[in-house]
């Protein structure tokens, strides 16, 4: 521990965020377990991806949102940047929709949203753990790191979000692992970013952490709900319960 307090923010940032990388591929390798032609199960899986995405907004993203000062208000700010979000992610559904594009690997503008949302979300959470180090420049390592385990432990079902979305639409296996943990890579430079340029992040992380949410908020609601409830109920509202409740216990016993 001594050696890594030792290091300059930027390596200790860059250190951390391959670890919480790391907690996101081991979630995505989950889908080499699963089949596609059980539908009952990629019901449950889906609908606990919906759920933990659910719980990631409120608890990951919304909640550390409103701890940060800005010129306006935190309401104002949290409200003004999850609209933004939501509105996005509506508007670029409407602009896949009519244009048909496809997208190389990933497929229908369907995959591309669930896709872009998950990615989104992990860039501020990378950027805060890189500010958190550069404020502990001086001391308080141990915080800044803590702060990084946590977002890593909650990484692992995450990456799980996007693998069996992505399955259940038709894609292999080693397919949806590999765009998975492609959407926890964006952590690594968000992290080191945040470390380096933390006086211009800080400013920025309440609009980027509630624009996310609503992005997440917008994709469960247009995407993963509709997809898993038209398989199974009882299953995928069973698993929208479960997902929930345990991102919500990783972020309350992880802090």
């Amino acid at each position: 521990m001594q050696w890594f307090c030792s290091l300059a923010p930027v390596l200790q940032a860059l250190l951390l965020s391959l670890f919480m990388y790391l907690m996101t591929a081991l979630g995505a390798a989950a889908v080499f377990f699963s089949r596609r032609e059980g539908k009952r199960l990629l019901a449950l899986l889906t609908g606990a991806a919906a759920g933990i995405m659910i719980a990631a907004s409120f608890f990951s993203l919304l909640l550390p949102a409103v701890e940060y000062q800005t010129a306006l208000p935190s309401y104002a700010t949290v409200t003004l940047g999850f609209l933004a979000g939501g509105a996005f992610l509506i508007l670029s559904d409407l602009a896949l929709s009519r244009s048909k594009l496809r997208f190389r690997g990933l497929g229908d503008g369907k995959c591309a949203l669930l896709y872009l949302a998950v990615t989104l979300h992990n860039i501020p959470e990378g950027m805060a753990v890189g500010v958190a180090f550069a404020q502990a420049a001086g001391g308080g390592v141990l915080s800044a790191v803590l702060l990084g385990v946590g977002i890593a432990v909650q990484n692992f079902p995450e990456g799980m979000c996007v693998a069996f979305p992505l399955r259940a639409k038709g894609m292999s296996p080693l397919k949806s692992f590999l765009f998975s943990q492609g959407s926890g890579a964006v952590e690594i430079p968000a992290c080191v970013l945040g470390a380096a340029l933390a006086s211009v992040t800080v400013g920025l992380m309440p609009w980027a952490l509630s624009f996310s949410a609503g992005a997440m908020i917008a994709v469960v609601c247009s995407e993963l709900i509709p997809e898993c409830f038209e398989k199974s109920k009882p299953l995928a509202s069973a698993g929208v319960v479960l997902g929930f409740c345990l991102m919500m216990l990783l972020d309350i016993a992880l802090g």
